[in-house]
């Protein structure tokens, strides 16, 4: 049985971080600061 080092695992979970995450556009960004500044 293989052994899977921890840099391995830990590549693997920021690799699919990488993948999965979606791309806000600033202005979104700026909405949602501006929401919880306001407590919107």
């Amino acid at each position: 049985m293989r052994k899977i080092t921890k840099n391995s695992g830990e590549k693997i979970i920021k690799d699919t971080k990488r993948a999965t995450r979606k791309p806000h556009s600033s202005g979104e960004k700026m909405g949602r600061v501006l929401d919880g500044l306001l407590g919107g």
